[in-house]
C-alpha cells in the first residue's frame, strides 16, 4: 500500500496538481487549476482508503487520530517533496487530503507578488497579516517572505505552523520550526515561551483565537516583527476580526494597540488563467499608514477600503484593481473577473 500511495504522490507533482483527495466510494481526485479531476480508476472502498493513508503514517499517529479523530501532519518523499496531510472521518470512514509543498522555498520574486513586499520584511518590528481563503497561497506566501529574510539578515527566526511546510535551511539566519503537536502543544503554548528564545522574527502559521492574537499584539509592541496568517477576505475584515475576538471592554485598547504595531494587509487569491496553463494570484494590499492607523484607533474601519483605492502612489491596491490589471493584460477571463470580485458592481463600472 505504501508503494502505490507513493505512486499517487508522485502522480502529483507530475500533473502539476496542488492536491490530492482519497474518500471512500470514489476514484482518487486530483486539483489541477484549481479543478478536481478524478482519476479513472474504481471507487475506492473504505477500507482501501483507511489503509492507503494509513501506508504513510507512524503508529503514534494513527493512534492519535483515531482518539482524536482528525489529525493534521506532514510527510516528505525522498526526490519528489513534501506533502501536508489532513486525515478525517466522514460517515465512519477514513478521508484524506494531501497538500504538495515543494522541497525549494519559492523566491519573492517568483509569485507575482507586489513589488514592495520586501520592504515589510527589512522592518524591525511590527505586525504584517497575510490573509485569504483555505488555497490560495498563504503559506507559500509567508514562507518566501521567511526565506528573503534568511536569505538577506542575520536574524533568530521561530516559526510555529501546523503542520511545518516548507523546510528553511539556516542561510544568514537561524530558522528554528515548530510543529503542533510534535513541537508545542499549541500556539498559544509557543507564543507564550517565545521571548526566552530571543527571537527577532516570528511566524505564526494561524491565528486562531484571542490568546493567539493578543500574543501576537504584545510581542510585536516589545520590539518583534511578527508575520501571521487569517482566514479574512480583505483588509477591513482582517482588522474586524482582531478587534472582535476580544470582549468588549478590552476592544479599545486592542485598536490602540493594533495602530501602533500593524504594518500592513496582504489579502490574495489564486485565479485560472484564461489560457488554463496554471493560476495567477490576485491580491489586495493595504499599508499601514498614519491615516490607516488613525480610522483603527477611531473605529472608522469602513473608510479603510476608500483609502486602499486612492493608494496606489503608496503601493497600495485594492482586490478589484488588481483583477482588473490581470482582466487588462489577457491573464484572466472577465467572466472570471466577476466572479472573484468582492464588489462586481464595482468592478463593472471600472471594466466599462
Amino acid at each position: 500500500m505504501k508503494e502505490r500511495m507513493h505512486n499517487y504522490l508522485k502522480l502529483m507533482v507530475e500533473k502539476d496538481a496542488t492536491d490530492l483527495h482519497l474518500t471512500a466510494g470514489r476514484p482518487p481526485q486530483l486539483r489541477i487549476n484549481g479543478r478536481l479531476v478524478l482519476l479513472g480508476e474504481d471507487p475506492f472502498e473504505s477500507e482501501e482508503a483507511e489503509q492507503l493513508a494509513f501506508s504513510i503514517l507512524e503508529d503514534t499517529q494513527i493512534g492519535h487520530f483515531r482518539s482524536q479523530k482528525e489529525l493534521d501532519t506532514s510527510y516528505g518523499l525522498k526526490g519528489v517533496g513534501r506533502f501536508r496531510i489532513n486525515l478525517f472521518y466522514q460517515r465512519s470512514s477514513v478521508g484524506c487530503a494531501i497538500r504538495f509543498i515543494p522541497f525549494d522555498v519559492p523566491k519573492i520574486d517568483s509569485l507575482g507578488l507586489p513589488a514592495g513586499l520586501k520592504e515589510f520584511c527589512e522592518k524591525p518590528a511590527g505586525l504584517f497579516l497575510i490573509c485569504g481563503p483555505t488555497g490560495c497561497g498563504k503559506s507559500t506566501t509567508l514562507a518566501a517572505m521567511i526565506e528573503y529574510i534568511n536569505q538577506t539578515r542575520g536574524c533568530n527566526i521561530m516559526t510555529v505552523e501546523d503542520p511545518i511546510e516548507y523546510l528553511h535551511k539556516h542561510v544568514q539566519s537561524t530558522v528554528n520550526q515548530r510543529e503542533l503537536g510534535r513541537d508545542t502543544h499549541s500556539f498559544a503554548d509557543a507564543l507564550r515561551h517565545v521571548v526566552r528564545q530571543d527571537p527577532d522574527v516570528i511566524m505564526i502559521g494561524e491565528m486562531r483565537d484571542l490568546e493567539t492574537m493578543q500574543a501576537a499584539l504584545t510581542l510585536a509592541e516589545t520590539g518583534h516583527l511578527i508575520f501571521a496568517t487569517l482566514h479574512t477576505v480583505d483588509a477591513t475584515n482582517s482588522m474586524a476580526r482582531m478587534i472582535d475576538v476580544f470582549p468588549a471592554y478590552q476592544q479599545q485598547q486592542v485598536r490602540l494597540q493594533l495602530s501602533l504595531v500593524l504594518l500592513g494587509v496582504l489579502v490574495q487569491q489564486l485565479i485560472p488563467q484564461r489560457d488554463g496553463k496554471g493560476r495567477v494570484l490576485a491580491y489586495e494590499l493595504m499599508r499601514a499608514t498614519s491615516a490607516i492607523k488613525n480610522m483603527i484607533r477611531e473605529n472608522a474601519l469602513h473608510q479603510i477600503y476608500s483609502t486602499i483605492q486612492m493608494g496606489k502612489s503608496e503601493g497600495m491596491s485594492t482586490m478589484n484593481q488588481s483583477l482588473v490589471e490581470l482582466y487588462r493584460k489577457n491573464l484572466i477571463s472577465r467572466d472570471e473577473a466577476i466572479k472573484r470580485s468582492p464588489d462586481q458592481e464595482e468592478l463593472r463600472r471600472i471594466i466599462f
